[in-house]
């Protein structure tokens, strides 16, 4: 596997965190791939062969070949079909909220194709320039071009979530929304309602996949560490907790995330 990040554009950083290209050669005995929740929404252009997502355990959809993923709160499996080649956009929790007028909750859980959220004929266009690019930096370039003339009209962050997500992101995930918000708890509801509408999911989801995240790095660059001190570490009440929300996200127990070549992909993006 290929896979490399890119820094956005300072007028960007703000909204996106990075751009990223994953290659990986055409296997015929490829397995398939669990994918975790990060807390981010993703712009994906597929440019290589098309990738199943399974909705069962035998059941699948062909990815749209440019879409966005939304907010994630559970695990899904992912196979290729060949060659991969993909282009993407990660955006920060609140950043994709400023670029589309539909309500981010409605693309949690699931791939959404680009043309539905910016018209056919702007999504043909982007997408047949992305795939014509001859390499990253012009690829980067094009969908630069395209966020920042999104961005034309002032930008407006809702500073209560974006605050939110800010200690969120410091605190691990680890920080409770009264504790953010202080003693003005009046801003709870006004919270939670533009939180979701922004981000796509609640502030507690979200706190869980962020402290997941932190686990998940102590786990893969710590293999012989003992779980309570992970689980210590990264502000779990106690293993059995840190075991309960691990399987809940990743479907399967620590050691068992270790082991399972169904992991590898997941395991790159997390190290």
């Amino acid at each position: 596997m290929n896979y490399q990040t890119f820094r956005p554009h300072s007028d960007l950083a703000s909204l996106v965190s990075c751009y990223w290209t994953l290659e990986v050669p055409a296997d015929n005995d490829s397995e398939r791939q669990r994918i975790i929740p990060d807390g981010c929404i993703e712009m994906a252009f597929i440019l290589g062969d098309d990738i199943k997502r399974y909705t069962s355990k035998d059941e699948f959809i062909l990815q749209p070949r440019a879409m966005v993923l939304g907010q994630t709160i559970e695990p899904f499996y992912i196979e290729p079909t060949g060659y991969v080649n993909t282009f993407a956009i990660r955006f920060y929790p609140y950043g994709f909220a400023n670029f589309v007028t539909m309500p981010i909750k409605d693309l949690a859980n699931k791939e959404t194709p680009i043309e539905l959220l910016f018209g056919a004929n702007t999504a043909k266009e982007l997408e047949q320039k992305i795939i014509q690019a001859t390499d990253i930096e012009q690829r980067i370039e094009i969908i630069e071009n395209f966020l920042l003339e999104k961005l034309s009209d002032k930008i407006t962050i809702d500073n209560i979530v974006k605050q939110t997500v800010e200690a969120l992101l410091s605190s691990n995930g680890t920080e409770s929304i009264t504790t953010i918000l202080k003693e003005d708890l009046s801003k709870r509801r006004q919270l939670e309602r533009n939180f979701k509408k922004q981000i796509g999911v609640s502030p507690k989801q979200l706190g869980k996949v962020i402290r997941l995240q932190t686990a998940l790095k102590m786990l893969l660059n710590k293999k012989k560490d003992n779980l309570i001190n992970i689980a210590y570490e990264s502000e779990y009440f106690d293993q059995a907790h840190f075991i309960k929300d691990f399987k809940e996200f990743t479907g399967v127990n620590p050691k068992e995330f270790l082991a399972n070549e169904n992991m590898a992909l997941s395991t790159l993006f997390y190290k």
